[in-house]
């Protein structure tokens, strides 16, 4: 079964391996090998958000069988607007995992918080994140040219969902 939780301090070694090999193979790092000060940083961060007010991000710990597997993160963009972005251990990938969490997020993001939309991307050679926003119920609205650190850019497809409209008692 998975579970959603927020980040402790003690989940920094498994961040760390979350964040190598393959996994990040499609992030904005690009075969970025997180370190143990940076995935120190990385929880430190997460928990300074979970004191900020308004807070600007949710970051939850992918948890199966006591084990942290992955991270997904809501961003508040801009009032209404945030984002939704996720990351699993490359031996985890292909069970699901990862809509599930998205989906997670998503319901919670609607019941708890003023977004009225979320958007999310993914790497134009990452085809199976593609598909996780399709399960978790995002749209494709087309590409966007997103640019690296080294002024290439490339054609990310876009998704969003909406906040469903409340419906009506008879």
């Amino acid at each position: 079964m998975l579970t959603l939780r927020e980040l402790a301090m003690g989940d920094s070694p498994a961040i760390r391996r979350i964040y190598s090999g393959a996994s990040v193979r499609f992030t904005h790092g690009h075969g970025y090998e997180m370190t143990d000060e940076g995935a120190c940083r990385r929880v430190a961060k997460a928990l300074e958000s979970a004191r900020t007010i308004p807070r600007p991000r949710w970051d939850f710990g992918i948890v199966v069988v006591g084990d942290v597997i992955g991270m997904v993160s809501l961003r508040v963009r801009e009032p209404g607007l945030g984002t939704l972005s996720y990351i699993l251990r490359e031996d985890c990938w292909g069970n699901g995992y990862a809509t599930q969490a998205a989906k997670q997020v998503v319901d919670f993001a609607f019941a708890h918080t003023g977004l009225k939309c979320l958007a999310a991307k993914h790497h134009p050679a990452n085809l199976a994140s593609g598909r996780v926003l399709a399960k978790a119920g995002f749209t494709c609205l087309g590409i966007s040219d997103l640019h690296a650190e080294d002024g290439v850019a490339s054609p990310y497809p876009v998704y969003e969902i909406r906040r469903p409209a409340a419906r009506r008692m008879p």
